[in-house]
């Protein structure tokens, strides 16, 4: 199981390092379920949008750019996730409902992403 981001999915969600490590963590997560599926090991990640967290306290200041590009996408984010609905999802990806479930990016961030 790992965990990724929106981040990942799109180019303009987050900074270029962050984003770039993101898209990597996707790759891997692929990779390793199509290497490793015949040996019956699962990979899937989840890629949540903003999480209820201190990672705000955390976060050097932003550039200007970084912080205008963001702004257009966060209007559609309807809240933060807490941690908790992070942890059901992933629990659920681990659990054998999930059995046949491998080499999937599992979006929780509330519709942030559909539209």
């Amino acid at each position: 199981m790992n965990v990724a981001s929106v981040g990942g999915l799109f180019g303009g969600r987050s900074g270029v390092a962050y984003t770039s490590s993101k898209h990597a963590v996707i790759g891997l997560t692929k990779s390793i379920a199509y290497h490793y599926a015949k040996k019956g090991i699962r990979c899937n990640a989840i890629c949540p949008g903003g999480v209820a967290t201190n990672i705000g306290n955390t976060i050097r200041q932003p550039s200007p750019l970084g912080m205008e590009r963001l702004q257009t996408t966060l209007a559609m984010a309807i809240r933060s996730a807490e941690p908790i609905e992070l942890a059901k999802a992933a629990l659920f990806l681990a659990s054998d409902d999930a059995s046949f479930v491998n080499g999937e990016i599992m979006v929780v961030d509330g519709g942030w992403t559909a539209g």
